[in-house]
This record gives structure tokens, C-alpha cells and sequence, in this order.
């Protein structure tokens, strides 16, 4: 394939030495070295995916990489996202990358956008860069970036991973397929637990992140055969990496122009949209400590229902609790487990299964039905800090 990038002026006697490795590969060689020196890559996310994805980009002497996280670094990230340390616990992710990277390679620039990719800014930043790097955690900006990727012609190097599986692949309008052509619609919204939800392999991310800078530098210099039109598929937990062929979709209508993402994701999968006033009542973490006080004292008009997976509670939850998962809420049989003369208080990590758990109940006759504000992480905050986050 032809070389995205044109190479650079000559390389300094410093990186000469710095990548003298590189030089040494008849298909990177002296000309490819130039060719990443040159290059501007945007990784999306500096998570699980970008931290080893950021981290091989700038030890292989790319000369610039944009890096795009509203985000800041969570102890729980530190499991897998090698590129924050402990003391970044608090700070933007972008700023702690921006850091390793000076750390590790004081040749290469780093841009930091600290932002949330939308439909407004997609164009202007993607636009500036030779290609993407999707690491992204939530399906509007997978979208998204496809899209944005397809009207401006760049290639697109996708990766995923969910407990202990990952798929990786290449997408570029008119060399191959996109992301809508291997996923034309999003599931519906819930129906895929994230990272934090449904937890990942720490080490994994490590294997599929070095196989997206690996697709990258390839594009960059021009060689090898790059995974357009093929899937690789990691099962982590088998020790298997299977590949897959993929297509443009036969009478997929192209991208035009970018549309509201999140609106169509929420709205995918034959979901009914909620009607306007359908709201589901809150109460704070406090006030919830209070009726659990209360209940202490024989006050027990109220049950608590935690809508979470076994391995979630097992890390932190509200004592009381009767546990019945969101799942069985939404099929219906989880309902059947409740009572409908009492209150039902409904919480989760955050709040937001809770609240489709509320919504469910709610449409399933139950009249007095209120969502945990923050979740069981609200708990933690102002009731019980002693108790772990994750």
C-alpha cells in the first residue's frame, strides 16, 4: 500500500541512535523512519486502548500525536491505563499523557484536546491529523469518528475490549469498509455493559493497543498488508486470535455529514422513547441513610433494590438490599420479586440502570418507584466513606 505520510526532513545524528532498531527493518528503514517523523496521529481516548496505543506511538518516533479525553485519571483506571501513574489520580488524562510522553520521548509533540468529541468540533480536530486511532469506550463517538473519518477520506484504526475479549480492524472509506458497515446500528442502549460495568483484563489492553499502534506505523511507512476488510477477534481467555472478513454493506447510503450520534444511539434498537413526563423521582444518598435509620427503628415501608451483577455488589454495596438484576427488571420477571403496595428505591453504580430500572417498574404498574441519585458511588461519597469505589 502507498505510504500515507510524505517523510520529513533528515533525521538528527539523536534520533538516528533513538531508532536505530527501526533502521534496521528493510520495511521501515531510514525513509519510513522520516515518514513517522512527519506523521500526526489522534488517538481517541487516553484509556485502556490509548495508554500502550500513545505510549508505542511516541517510543517509535511519531512526531506528533493529538490525544482527545475529557476525562481525568480515576484510581480504577491505574488497573489498565499504563500510562497514568498514582500521583495523576485527579488530573486530566490528557495532562498525565502529555507527561509520559515528555518523559519517555522529549522528540515527539504532544497536542492535548481536553473535550468531548461532538459534532461540532469532530471535523475541525480530526482534520488536522494524517489518521485516528479510536479507543473510545461508548458507541456515539465510535460512530462519530467514523463518520467524521469517512467525509474527511483519513483511515481509522478501530479497537474494542469487553472482560476478556477484544476485536481490533482498519477502517477507510473507499479503500474498505467503515464502522457502519460492520455494525449499522448501535444495540440498544444498556444492552452492552461497559468496562465498568462488566470489568476488563488489565493486561489485554496491552496486546490490543500495540496491534493499533502496529496498524498505524504500517499505514504511516506503507508496508505489510494492514487489517482493512479483516477482523481480528481476541479471546484472551482461550489464548486465540481468529480473523474474520468484512465488507462495505451493499447499499449503505455513504456518510454526508454528521448527524446528532448520541440521539440516534439512545433511539437505536427499537427502543420506545420515554414520554416527556415520565420523569422518575430521586432521593440523595443522605436522604436514603435516613429511611435505612428509620427502618432500624421498625420503619419498613420501603424496599431497596440493588439492579447490579453479582461481581459489582461483591465490591461495594448499601446494606438492605434485595438484589435483582436489571435484566429481570426489563424482561419483566424481575417484577414478579417485588412488592407493588410499598415504595421501591432502585440503585446502581451511578444512577443511570437504576433509572431505566425505575422507568421499567413504573411502566409495569408500579406507582411508587424512586432512583438512588448517584448511585451506590454517591453512597460512598456521603454516607460512608470508608467503603471502596470503583
Amino acid at each position: 500500500m502507498k505510504p500515507l505520510v510524505e517523510p520529513a526532513a533528515e533525521l538528527t545524528t539523536e534520533e538516528v541512535a533513538r531508532y536505530s532498531r527501526h533502521l534496521l527493518l528493510p520495511d521501515i528503514g531510514m525513509e519510513g523512519q522520516r515518514r513517522l517523523k512527519n506523521a500526526r496521529v489522534l488517538v481517541m481516548g487516553a484509556g485502556g486502548l490509548g495508554s500502550p496505543a500513545i505510549t508505542y506511538l511516541a517510543a517509535a518516533g511519531v512526531g506528533t500525536i493529538g490525544v482527545v479525553d475529557d476525562d481525568v485519571v480515576d484510581e480504577s483506571n491505574l488497573q489498565r491505563q499504563v500510562i497514568h501513574r498514582t500521583a495523576d489520580i485527579g488530573r486530566p488524562k490528557v495532562d498525565s499523557a502529555v507527561d509520559a510522553v515528555a518523559a519517555l520521548n522529549p522528540l515527539v509533540t504532544v497536542e492535548p484536546h481536553h473535550l468531548r468529541l461532538t459534532r461540532d468540533n469532530a471535523l475541525d480536530i480530526v482534520s488536522r491529523y494524517d489518521l485516528v486511532l479510536d479507543g473510545a469506550d461508548n458507541f456515539p463517538t465510535r460512530y462519530l469518528v467514523s463518520d467524521a473519518c469517512e467525509l474527511l477520506g483519513k483511515p481509522e484504526v478501530w479497537g474494542s475490549v469487553f472482560r476478556f475479549d477484544a476485536q481490533v480492524s482498519v477502517f477507510w472509506s473507499g479503500h474498505g469498509p467503515t464502522y457502519r458497515d460492520l455494525f449499522p446500528e448501535p444495540p440498544p442502549p444498556g444492552a452492552v455493559p461497559s468496562c465498568a460495568e462488566g470489568g476488563v483484563l488489565g493486561a489485554m489492553v496491552a496486546s490490543v493497543g500495540s496491534v493499533m499502534a502496529t496498524e498505524a506505523v504500517k499505514l504511516i511507512v506503507g508496508s505489510g498488508r494492514p487489517l482493512l476488510g479483516r477482523l481480528l477477534v481476541l479471546d484472551a481467555l482461550d489464548s486465540t486470535w481468529r480473523e474474520l472478513r468484512i465488507a462495505p454493506l451493499p447499499g449503505r447510503e455513504p456518510v454526508r455529514e454528521l448527524t446528532d450520534v448520541d440521539a440516534w444511539c439512545a433511539a437505536a434498537g427499537g427502543v420506545t422513547p420515554v414520554a416527556a413526563d415520565a420523569g422518575v423521582p430521586e432521593m440523595t444518598a443522605g436522604e436514603l441513610a435516613d429511611l435505612l435509620r428509620g427502618r432500624d427503628r421498625g420503619e419498613d415501608d420501603f424496599v431497596l433494590v440493588d439492579v447490579r451483577g453479582e461481581a459489582e455488589r461483591a465490591v461495594v454495596s448499601i446494606p438492605g438490599h434485595a438484589a435483582v438484576h436489571l435484566d429481570s427488571i426489563l424482561s419483566g420477571d424481575g417484577a414478579t420479586q417485588l412488592p407493588r403496595d410499598r415504595r421501591v428505591i432502585v440503585y446502581c453504580k451511578s444512577g443511570a440502570r437504576s433509572e431505566r430500572a425505575a422507568k421499567a417498574l413504573r411502566e409495569k404498574g408500579f406507582e411508587d418507584v424512586v432512583n438512588l441519585r448517584g448511585g451506590v458511588l454517591a453512597w460512598v461519597d456521603d454516607v460512608d466513606p470508608s467503603l471502596p469505589r470503583y
